[in-house]
């Protein structure tokens, strides 16, 4: 489902292979007691030792909203909404939500919280106007200030239309399974309530209720996408870099920052991937940058950013290296017809498919920045659908592990988003941080 392709990036077998003994080491690390709360480690078994009983709730609430609802309302930001949003739209249709109700057959996914914008905030209401709407707030506490914000405005708007106790029916909250201000609130109040799980972090998180609720009223068949992560889960088991792509994945991008290339560009063909880019810069970024270290993560949409980004990319400093995110197989496709004047010289490309041309324009471009000296890795999955989405969700959550592991770093705090929080606080003269 998943391939790893090094070949353009300047590291050879031999070099992965001598680090043999340090990924052993760091997969005994990683694997010893994974379920511990307070480590953080509960995503790798997640795909075979989740909440089955939570698991058939989410597909019984999802069908409910989608039954009850114009539109859900996904409150959350960070690892709260960016793997659920990666999948429904790589899954889904590109122009999903604009569609017709009667030809979408789901809810329109619309995502609030994720930001401190007046106008976001307003334009998002004046867009669900009279639709039906359900609510799901994402939060292990509560109290983060965007989505919470959000939540208070949402909430009142919800109250409004449909009075308090009809809108208790359209709320759906996923915290913490004991404590804090949204799981107090939830409980007063009657709200579901679907479990963030102690040991799953925020950025590992959307194989659990954080994602699998609005994937799920997407119309996205999250069992699928779970038997997706758990073959991945089997295949990533090896201790060896020898076997284990997602390993080998780890150890050729920390060789490639060694030799003095820190950031890593993400670079994608299909539109729908935009925001497997945006979920992967957050899993990377927040697990590797600490400690004065860290690949910087970034990401282009190819062919589009070839026309803004691509003269940097090719010959600009030479601190790059690039990570293709390919599709092997198109839903579909459009084939270039012969036109008889030939006006715009396209007469070339006819009887060709319009995939076609974009994975040659993807070959030319390694071939061009591979030249420019960008090393180049490849990561290719089949098709966009589930099962191939679910596998490379965990291939790039163990690798992620792995390289933080290497690199020398906790990669599973966030000590650093604290400072701005602070600063934020004092500014708003917040209790207890004037």
């Amino acid at each position: 489902m998943v391939k790893f392709n090094f070949e353009n990036s300047s590291i050879n077998e031999r070099m992965i292979y001598e680090m043999e003994s340090v990924v052993s080491e760091n997969h005994k690390k990683l694997h010893d007691n994974p379920n511990i709360e307070t480590d953080f480690r509960g995503w790798i078994d997640l795909p075979e030792n989740y909440d089955k009983e939570e698991f058939e709730r989410i597909k019984k609430a999802a069908s409910k909203i989608q039954s009850d609802s114009d539109v859900l309302v996904v409150i959350g930001i960070g690892g709260s909404y960016l793997g659920a949003r990666a999948v429904i739209e790589a899954v889904t249709n590109c122009f999903n939500n604009m569609l017709p109700a009667k030809k979408r057959k789901m809810p329109m996914i619309v995502y609030a919280g994720n930001n401190l914008s007046s106008n976001y905030l307003t334009d998002l209401l004046n867009l669900i106007g009279e639709r039906d709407i359900s609510i799901n707030v994402i939060s292990k506490s509560g109290t983060t200030t965007e989505p919470a914000i959000a939540f208070r405005v949402l909430r009142e708007a919800i109250e409004t239309k449909y009075g308090v106790e009809e809108a208790k029916k359209r709320i759906y909250v996923t915290t913490d399974k004991k404590r804090g201000a949204l799981k107090g609130l939830a409980d007063q109040e009657g709200y579901e309530t679907f479990v963030i799980p102690d040991n799953v972090g925020g950025r590992f998180s959307v194989l659990t209720a954080v994602g699998l609720l609005p994937i799920a009223t997407a119309g996205v068949d999250i069992d699928k996408l779970m038997q997706g992560a758990k073959d991945a889960r089997e295949k990533y088991m090896d201790p060896s870099v020898k076997f284990n792509d997602c390993y080998k994945y780890a150890v050729v991008r920390n060789l490639i920052y060694n030799s003095g290339k820190k950031v890593e560009v993400l670079a994608n063909y299909e539109p729908q991937l935009h925001y497997m880019t945006e979920w992967w810069k957050q899993l990377y970024g927040e697990s590797e940058g600490k400690d004065g270290k860290g690949i910087f993560p970034a990401g282009v949409d190819l062919t589009t950013d070839l026309h803004s980004m691509g003269q940097y990319i090719q010959d600009g400093e030479r601190i790059l290296m690039e990570t293709v995110l390919a599709v092997e197989e198109p839903h579909s496709d459009i084939i270039v017809k012969e036109d008889a004047e030939n006006a715009d010289g396209l007469n070339y490309l006819a009887g060709k498919g319009l995939d076609y041309i974009n994975k040659k324009a993807m070959e030319g471009t390694i071939e061009a920045h591979v030249t420019g000296n960008v090393p180049n890795m490849k990561i290719t999955i089949d098709k966009l659908d589930e099962e191939n989405l679910g596998h490379l969700i965990y291939f790039f959550e163990k690798a992620c592990a792995m390289s933080g592991f290497i690199l020398g770093v906790n990669p599973f705090n966030q000590p650093g988003v604290e400072e701005y929080k602070s600063n934020m606080f004092r500014l708003l003269e917040k209790p207890g941080y004037c």
